[in-house]
This record gives structure tokens, C-alpha cells and sequence, in this order.
């Protein structure tokens, strides 16, 4: 962040001061970083109180600046210098992102935190940063790696570590920016119709990138139209003077260039878009590999991360950096060098035993289960050229959650595509309706015995594993995030004895 004295920072979010005079408020200054996590406070840091599911950042406020903070954000005094905001009623999801928020105090910290986030990216701004925003379904995390990638040859890049996308990490992520970062890098989630917008106040984006409209928390926006009218809040903020890179393959994403007044860049499959990708080759880990071609120049890329869909987010970080002034060589360079940074999103693991382990365990929806499932299919079935030996392949699967009344026929959906895909061994993990809806399905499709079992919990699926997996297999493992299967995945790499690569 940049360095604000205590007192120009109450002034910015409308705080009081307690446990510190006004005249030391006007001295002291913080210096370090913003964090939520006592634990990762460092000197001159800036502690914000929040509550949590076992724990209440004010109860860990003397913590935190015994570790050095500077001053704490919080919503009450806390024995220790601190600025205090009033309690207020959580608005715009932000009590989805703060279930445990029963007084209104994490949602005042947030708004105060927004405040800041925004003073901050606005004087960057003037300086020279240059945002980008990034919104969609699916496959944010992955384009946001991308992007930071194919930048960071052109200058400092500030992006957020995994999924930071909501009203807490989106103006955490802004306050990581300093006067030397010419790039800031933002993930822009929605739980709920306005989020999106929201969040571009905080830090208007010159550069917007729309990836598709999907039916990820369908359950939570009633249908995908009301998905798309969100999703295009990003296009709506972005200003004449900026650029707005839409996926033209997605027909819901490329009629956002009617809602926006900046200039519209298209990526997409075919040469009717601005910048495109010719005929895609996949390697024997579902790697692509393609030419890009922007205007007259092209260049040849071979991505180093795995799955067809990942063409799409590779264009789209192309033209994020083609728009920055970098030449479509240097694109295609920086993006072969670009594999999985963000844990548990497609990271392919090679066990020392020759088990294959495709950790997608991140995130579901019935799209990126669907291109999951596609790329287990291509590595197990021969690679590129479908000759070679068939390998066993094993989807070990928890629920899609946040599907809403679509839940069962999705699940329903995936379980049949598993066995049309001919994946060998469908794991349903779960007890719930949704997973007895993915058995259902691959049962009605045609798999019988063993080919698809049902289990509890993620501690059944490791033991089945254990028991039965064989040199040679390839195991995917996929879910939304609250199954828990990042576990799975991460004791079946480390079992093996390899790192992702």
C-alpha cells in the first residue's frame, strides 16, 4: 500500500481514533501491508478486525500490533491503537462473504476497507497503474494467472493469490499495489445482481475482460440471463477511454458490446474475431497448442497449462497484453512459460508410481466439470494422436454447489457425460440428493458395478484409491470448493511422491 499517516487514513474512511491521540495519529504511518490474518501482520502494518467462523479479529488486535501493525480497522475500541467505525447493516453480499457478521461490524470494516481501496487505486491511478478487471463463470482464476504472466514482462504486476474476488479480497488485492506497480490485476466475482458494479467503484478498470456466462450460482441469481445482466456490469464500467476484450465465441458475452462505450476488442476460434486462434492441437497432458494471430501477425503458442478450455483464457490474457504493448511474440513466449500458479485449478501431478493426478478441486460448475471431464478423457484415451494405449481413468467427483433448483438435473448431467466420455471408474463423493442424482445418471447412461461407486466423504474415496489404483491411471479430482477435495488431491500427489509440474 502506500505509505498514509493513521490520521489521513480515518479521514478516508470516516473513522474515530481510540487508544491513540490525534497528534500521534498525524506521525505515525503505516507502511506495510493490509491483513485480516494477525498472524501475517508485519511492521507498519494495517490490521483489520473481522469476524470469522471460530475467531474475532478484535479479539486479536493487541496480537497484531504486538507483531508490529501500525494501527487496526476495527468496528469497536480495542485496547490498542485503532480506527473504530460504526456497526452497519450488511448490504451488497456482503453477508455472504462474512456469514458470521451478526452485529454489523465486519460489514462496516469491509465498507471502510472499500474506502480506502478506493482512494488508494484512484491516486495509483493518476500516477500511471493501469487495472484490469476480470469477470465470468468460470475460468477467472486461471485468466487471471495469465494475464499476470504475459504482463510481467512489461512491469510490476500486482495480481490476487487464488480466488481473492469478493468485497473482501478485491479492495485487499488493490491495497497490495504500490507507486512502482504498473499493473493491477483484479478478479471480479458476483454472488448477487450489483456486486460487480461495486466492486469496479472501488477501482475502475481501464481494461475489462469477459470471459462467458455460465450457470455457476445459478442457484443464487434464479437464471443465466440475470447472470449475463451481472456479468456485463463490468463492460458497463469500463469508460470510452478504455477497452473491453469480450469472448466471441459466448453469444451472451459478445452482445455485452452493445451495453459498453469503451472500444470492444473480440477474441474467440474463429478470424472473425480481432484476436483469434487457429486449429487447436492437444498434447498427451491436454495441452494446447495453436497459432494466435492478431491483425496480420501471428505467432505459434503452445500453452504449458492443460485443457481445450484454457484456449479461451489464453486469448484473452493475449489481448490484455497486446493492449498493453506487448507484440504477439512476446505473448506467445510469456504464455508458454505461464503453467498452473493457483492451487488446485487443473494442476497435473506425474506420481513416481506413473499415476496421473489432475487437481481441479478448486471450484465446479457444470461447465468447468464439463471441460474437466474432457481433458481426463483426452490424456487417458491416447493424447494427440489416439493411438497409444489406453490408460484407466478415474473421476473422483463432489457436488456443484450453489445450482439452486437445477441441482439435480446437472449433477444428473455429469454423471451421464462421465460414461460417454468411457471414463473407467466414477467416484461419487457424497451423500446428498445432488451426488445420488450424478450415480443416477451414469447408472441410467449405462455404467453398472464397479464402474461407478458411491461414498461418503473424502476419507472413503482415499481409501478406495489407495486400495485400487494402478500404475498408469489417471485420476481427476473435482468439486466445489466446500466438498473439501483439495485434501484428496493434495494427499494423493504427496502419497505418490512428485510435485506438480
Amino acid at each position: 500500500m502506500i505509505d498514509l499517516t493513521v490520521a489521513a487514513i480515518a479521514e478516508i474512511v470516516g473513522g474515530t481514533l481510540a487508544d491513540i491521540s490525534a497528534e500521534q495519529a498525524a506521525t505515525t504511518r503505516v507502511t506495510g501491508t493490509v491483513e485480516f490474518d494477525s498472524r501475517a501482520v508485519g511492521p507498519g502494518g494495517l490490521f483489520l478486525a473481522l469476524p470469522g467462523a471460530h475467531a474475532d479479529g478484535h479479539d486479536h488486535a493487541a496480537a497484531a500490533v504486538a507483531a508490529g501493525a501500525a494501527v487496526v480497522l476495527a468496528a469497536r475500541p480495542v485496547g490498542v491503537p485503532a480506527i473504530v467505525v460504526e456497526p452497519v447493516t450488511a448490504q451488497d453480499g456482503r453477508a455472504g462473504v462474512l456469514e458470521h457478521d451478526t452485529d454489523g461490524s465486519g460489514a462496516a470494516v469491509l465498507a471502510a476497507l472499500a474506502k480506502l481501496a478506493g482512494t488508494v487505486a484512484a491516486e495509483l491511478v493518476s500516477g500511471g497503474l493501469r487495472i484490469i478487471g476480470i469477470t465470468g463463470s468460470s475460468g477467472k482464476t486461471s485468466t487471471k494467472d495469465l494475464v499476470a504472466a504475459v504482463l510481467t514482462p512489461l512491469g510490476e504486476v500486482v495480481a490476487p493469490p487464488g480466488s481473492f474476488n469478493n468485497e473482501l479480497g478485491h479492495p485487499w488485492t488493490v491495497l497490495r499495489a504500490t507507486r512502482d506497480t504498473d499493473f493491477l490485476v483484479l478478479e471480479m466475482s458476483a454472488r448477487h445482481p450489483g456486486n460487480i458494479a461495486a466492486l469496479a467503484r472501488i477501482a475502475p478498470p481501464s481494461i475489462g475482460v469477459v470471459l462467458n456466462v455460465g450457470t455457476a450460482h445459478l442457484g443464487e441469481f434464479g437464471s443465466q440471463q440475470v447472470i449475463a445482466q451481472t456479468k456485463s456490469e463490468l463492460p458497463q464500467a469500463v469508460p470510452s477511454s478504455g477497452v473491453v476484450i469480450l469472448n466471441a465465441d459466448d453469444p451472451l458475452v459478445a452482445a455485452m458490446a452493445e451495453v459498453t462505450a469503451a472500444r470492444v476488442v473480440r477474441v474467440g476460434r474463429g478470424d472473425a474475431a480481432d484476436v483469434w486462434a487457429g486449429p487447436v492441437t492437444l498434447d498427451d497432458r491436454a495441452r494446447p497448442k495453436f497459432t494466435l494471430y492478431a491483425g496480420a501477425v501471428q505467432a505459434e503458442v503452445q500453452l504449458a497449462v492443460s485443457g481445450d478450455h484454457q484456449v479461451s483464457n489464453a486469448l484473452c490474457a493475449a489481448a490484455v497484453a497486446l493492449e498493453c504493448g506487448a507484440d504477439v511474440q512476446q505473448v506467445a513466449t510469456a504464455l508458454a512459460a505461464a503453467g498452473p500458479v493457483s492451487r488446485h485449478r487443473m494442476q497435473v501431478s506425474s506420481r513416481a508410481d506413473g499415476v496421473t493426478v489432475i487437481d481441479d478441486a478448486y471450484n465446479a460448475n457444470p461447465d468447468s466439470m464439463r471441460a474437466g471431464l474432457q481433458a481426463l478423457a483426452w490424456m487417458a484415451h491416447g493424447g494427440e494422436d489416439r493411438r497409444g494405449t489406453s490408460r484407466r481413468s478415474w473421476a473422483v467427483l463432489g457436488e456443484m454447489a450453489e445450482l439452486g433448483a437445477d441441482a439435480i438435473t446437472e449433477h444428473d448431467r455429469i454423471g451421464r457425460l462421465a460414461v460417454r466420455l468411457d471414463v473407467s471408474r466414477l467416484v461419487v463423493v457424497g451423500t446428498g440428493r445432488s451426488m445420488s442424482a450424478m450415480h443416477h445418471g451414469a447408472v441410467m447412461e449405462g455404467s453398472w458395478g464397479s464402474e461407478v461407486i458411491s461414498v461418503a466423504n473424502r476419507e472413503d474415496a482415499l481409501e478406495l484409491l489407495r486400495a485400487e489404483l494402478q500404475p498408469g491411471d489417471v485420476v481427476l479430482v473435482k468439486a466445489s470448493n466446500s466438498a473439501g477435495l483439495g485434501v484428496l488431491a493434495d494427499t494423493l500427489v504427496a502419497e505418490g511422491g512428485s510435485a506438480p509440474r
